[in-house]
């Protein structure tokens, strides 16, 4: 049996204490020795040892009464390094800064021409994104950014991190990532859209009690992640979740390998959504067909059912006859015990579509599964970037040989 070297036993503690003070915030010495039952010396030893990289600073005392040295609160250096989150679509680019503790500094958004998939118009929507994070990060005080995360719709390939948009995504999606560490010189991490949204559920909102889940996503288009025993799932081509081209009853065709046209997409997707509020009389409904508005029509159409009195009920009922059965197959297949609906319309559905859904589930599957609506709000894709990228630097600066 190995012994730890002195040197190693340090780097533990160090990360431990680290760890404590991104999660718990603020703490004086008693208390990290408390949560980390290490010895006084060895707790003054590594909050001098950290102070002195930088990592901890003092940021107050604790108790009205108390003074002194053993009442100093201590805490991470929040501007130590800064992170940026993309959220990208087909439509429109959304960028966030923040801090290492994963505090908002600057946001800000771009709509995209969707018609911009290949050419000079390409690169121009390309270079303007680009753009768009380095002067939000400017505008945020951050001279230099530690790790970009950002969330795309499509394939991850997990061999090559390489993007593989699905359903005739613009193509400067595939080249924002390599865009992007050229101009920054940082690392950035690609990730499907709906897996971060699943990351963010799991630590901020609905699922903070669970290791396993699946999110499924009702927004312009749809997807699923999947969270099993606390790890996300991607699948041998990156394609665990995309939901959108299981083969489903009431369409009129089946989806190809191109477009999932025919497939549950087709009964979930923001346009049909829209299409069924309209046959059940419910407003508003913008008028209009720009698939820009896709998205932002579901969740209004959505949201007026709740006022809408028989009519906004049968449109639920209707809605959750459709959403039940791509939540079936993915019980079936992986009995996660808990579905969370999020996008658009399943945060626009909340609790009275979640509902609908568990009741319909259960007595379609013998499996004991929970329905909830999401927690993290309408930037949920955003924050489950800037997580990731926090972990990374994280990794990184709490590393023993930082």
């Amino acid at each position: 049996m190995r012994t730890a070297t002195p040197s190693t036993a340090r780097a533990i503690n160090d990360r431990i204490a680290l760890e404590l003070l991104r999660d718990e915030g603020p703490l004086t010495a008693g208390q990290l020795r408390a949560r980390t039952g290490l010895a006084r010396p060895t707790v003054a030893d590594l909050v001098e040892r950290l102070r002195e990289t930088g990592l901890i600073a003092v940021v107050g005392e604790a108790g009205a009464e108390r003074r002194g040295p053993n009442a100093r609160l201590y805490g991470l250096v929040a501007d130590r390094a800064h992170l940026a989150a993309v959220d990208v679509r087909a439509h429109s680019v959304a960028v966030r800064v923040a801090d290492l503790l994963g505090r908002p500094l600057a946001e800000a958004s771009l709509p995209v021409d969707p018609d911009a998939s290949t050419g000079p118009r390409s690169t121009r929507v390309l270079v303007d994104v680009v753009e768009l994070v380095a002067r939000t990060a400017a505008e945020a005080g951050a001279t230099r950014l530690h790790t970009v995360g950002v969330g795309a719709p499509g394939l991850i390939d997990p061999a090559t991190g390489a993007l593989s948009p699905t359903g005739g995504l613009p193509r400067w999606h595939g080249r924002l990532s390599a865009a992007l560490h050229d101009r920054l010189a940082v690392p950035v991490l690609l990730e499907n859209e709906v897996n971060l949204a699943a990351v963010a559920e799991r630590r901020l909102g609905a699922v903070r009690d669970r290791d396993t889940f699946v999110l499924l996503w009702l927004g312009l288009g749809t997807g699923a992640a999947v969270v099993l025993g606390g790890r996300l799932h991607r699948g041998a081509s990156g394609g665990t979740g995309e939901i959108g081209f299981l083969p489903v009853p009431g369409t009129p065709s089946l989806p190809s390998a191109t477009a999932c046209d025919g497939g549950f997409h087709s009964l979930a997707g923001s346009a049909a959504v829209c299409a069924l509020a309209r046959e059940h009389g419910i407003a508003p409904v913008p008028d209009t067909t720009e698939p820009s508005d896709g998205a932002a029509a579901a969740e209004a159409s959505v949201r007026a059912a709740a006022g809408a009195g028989e009519r906004g009920e049968g449109f639920l009922d209707a809605l959750a006859d459709r959403v039940v059965l791509g939540a079936a197959a993915l019980c079936a297949v992986l009995d996660p015990g808990c579905v969370v609906l999020g996008g658009e319309t399943g945060r626009a559905g909340g609790a009275a579509l979640a509902d609908r859904v568990e009741r319909r589930l259960a007595r379609m599957s013998p499996l004991r599964t929970e329905v909830r609506p999401t927690a993290v709000g309408g930037s949920a894709v955003l924050r489950g970037a800037v997580l990731t990228a926090m972990d990374a630097a994280h990794n990184d600066l709490f590393s023993p040989d930082r």
